[in-house]
């Protein structure tokens, strides 16, 4: 055996011990035999009050929500799941992907929109909360004619005083399944899953608003849970506290399917305002979050030690690790006012969908909380690269999960190139759409159209998308995530975009930042609690000043726009690439 091994090397001998599975049907039936009596889920009932729900419990809900889709005729059919996080959702998700195919849907999106991937995916029935089934419903009752199959199943989360054909409530569905299930209908029991067909077809705009369908077979999905499980540890106590979207198959992988997988607990929260409120009552330990959501958790944290903390311990700069400068004393009266605030028994951040402040990493880990960066997408099921229990770089995404390959395909000379994924995470291909998936998977190898760099040690780099980089007149390349990484650090801007514009008089190409900035905090920084337009740009105009003194000159910002209103995002919180955003206005 060599004696230099790198990091990914060394990560190979030191996996936690997995138990392989390939499908969702016997996973959920060995968690169901190994956990029978252990909590599953805390659910709050309509009074507020908070019950569990056990795994056995879990496993016969799923059974008979499925015997009740196969006695309507939808084995083998496609069965799309919609609306927000909650127990209903995940019986819904497990039990359509084992009968037949799982469709899920963003509930943000527009009703038409909707119904397209409806229409599209041929799903024949959809069960999911009131707000987004009642007006897919009423096409069939109005016969306005978007939604192709007029025979679509309804099934509604909630109770419904009036039902329409071939519309039911979820609860008593359930109990007709059950009842046949009791009386002998065991088809469900009997269901044999090819773990390499397609039983998830999700549809993802990515970062440039065209939709496509990416098709998952439950083994790619499997293999991504068993392979998160090697790099971290799922304890039995731990309790998952779900507040990305079901939908995206980063919540959905890693914040329910891995935690169903290592008999762990789940809590939903009931919506962003409600998570301090639900953080204390559900007492978390796991939390899935995107870089935004840690970002505004570390700003509000930081205010909040400043009010409380004598004033020479106060740190305007948020961006400079102000727990880790603390003296010992100050910093453990600190870490016990932070864990109290998210429930006590909070020990780890898992952190995806963008890069994230490293500073802000190493803030959290100072406090006890650890935290965890990685990346994926969702056509690799989502996890490609994580840092782990062992190995932890906080300014990379860390190294490849067990069985997963990346490399950097023509890598410029700075190492940076289009990464490039193999395993059996990655996807079958897009939905009914040939050409894209051969623009996008050869010879084993997905293309996943993101910039990236990996050092010595084999940890992985994200500089950007291809799809993004700014490219300048004398061939020189930006990548727009670094220029938005430094104006971010700043505590007076809340968000960033950075873009490339030309001018006409010269076909240059100049680097535009969209800032929205943190009005709040600048009203502070002023010391003026309503600053003007004039005031406001002076001290957006400082930041991107010393910001620019960072970079080199090709990528110094030239011009800037302020903005009165958030950027528009997706459901996992990425600032959109296209559409409205896009808009530039010199300044």
């Amino acid at each position: 055996m060599k004696k230099n091994l790198t990091d990914a090397e060394r990560l190979k001998l030191k996996y936690h011990k997995t138990e392989e599975v390939t499908n969702f049907k016997d996973m959920l039936y060995n968690s169901a035999k190994n956990y029978r009596s252990r909590t599953a889920f805390k659910v709050k009932d309509s009074e507020g009050k908070i019950y569990s729900i056990k795994y056995e419990e879990f496993k016969n809900d799923v059974v008979y929500l499925g015997t009740s889709l196969i006695k309507k005729g939808l084995l083998n059919k496609k069965i799309a799941v919609i609306g927000q996080n909650s127990y209903n959702w995940c019986v819904s998700y497990l039990a359509a992907s084992i009968v037949g195919v799982v469709v899920p849907i963003d509930k943000e999106l527009h009703t038409d929109d909707v119904i397209n991937f409806m229409n599209v995916s041929n799903a024949d029935c959809i069960l999911g909360n009131d707000k987004n089934l009642k007006p897919i419903s009423e096409d069939i009752v109005n016969n306005t004619n978007k939604l192709n199959n007029k025979n679509t199943i309804f099934v509604y989360f909630e109770d419904k005083n009036k039902l329409n054909n071939n519309e039911f409530v979820f609860d008593k569905f359930k109990t007709l399944g059950k009842d046949d299930y009791l009386n002998g209908f065991k088809e469900f029991d009997d269901i044999t899953i090819d773990p390499d067909e397609m039983r998830i077809l999700l549809f993802t705009s990515g970062t440039t608003g065209n939709a496509k369908g990416v098709c998952l077979s439950q083994r790619n999905i499997c293999s991504d849970i068993c392979s998160t499980y090697g790099i971290v540890k799922v304890k039995r106590s731990d309790l998952f506290f779900s507040v990305l979207p079901l939908h995206h198959t980063y919540e959905c992988t890693i914040g329910f399917l891995l935690p169903i997988y290592s008999g762990a607990s789940i809590a939903h929260c009931e919506g962003l305002r409600y998570i301090a409120k639900n953080m204390s009552e559900f007492h978390p330990s796991v939390i899935l979050c995107v870089p935004l959501l840690l970002e505004k958790l570390h700003k509000t944290i930081v205010k909040n030690m400043n009010k409380s903390l004598p004033k020479k311990y106060a740190k305007k700069d948020t961006s400079e690790n102000p727990f880790m400068e603390l003296p010992f004393f100050m910093k453990k009266i600190v870490k016990n006012k932070v864990k109290n605030t998210l429930g006590g028994r909070l020990r780890v951040f898992i952190v995806g969908a963008a890069s994230v402040n490293p500073d802000i990493i190493s803030d959290f880990r100072s406090l006890s909380l650890n935290t965890l960066q990685g990346y994926g997408l969702t056509e690799c099921s989502p996890l490609v690269a994580g840092n782990t229990d062992f190995f932890q770089k906080d300014d990379s995404v860390g190294l490849p999960i067990p069985n997963v390959e990346y490399k950097i395909n023509n890598p410029n000379e700075e190492g940076v190139g289009e990464i490039i994924v193999k395993g059996p995470n990655v996807m079958l291909g897009y939905y009914n759409n040939e050409e894209e998936t051969k623009k996008v998977l050869k010879d084993g190898w997905f293309y996943t159209g993101d910039l990236g760099k990996i050092d010595e040690n084999g940890y992985l780099y994200i500089t950007g998308r291809c799809k993004s980089v700014i490219v300048t007149k004398n061939g020189k390349n930006i990548y727009p995530e670094e220029v938005e990484h430094y104006l971010n650090t700043s505590p007076l801007i809340s968000e960033a975009l950075v873009l490339g514009i030309q001018k006409d008089d010269d076909n240059e190409t100049y680097i535009n930042a969209q800032i929205y900035p943190n009005f709040e905090a600048i009203s502070e920084y002023l010391k003026s609690s309503v600053p003007t337009t004039a005031e406001i740009k002076k001290v957006i105009s400082d930041v991107v000043s010393s910001v620019n003194k960072k970079l080199p000159n090709y990528k110094h910002i030239k011009s800037f726009i302020i903005r009165d209103k958030e950027f528009e995002k997706t459901t996992t919180q990425k600032i959109k690439r296209y559409g409205d955003n896009m808009k530039t206005e010199e300044k």
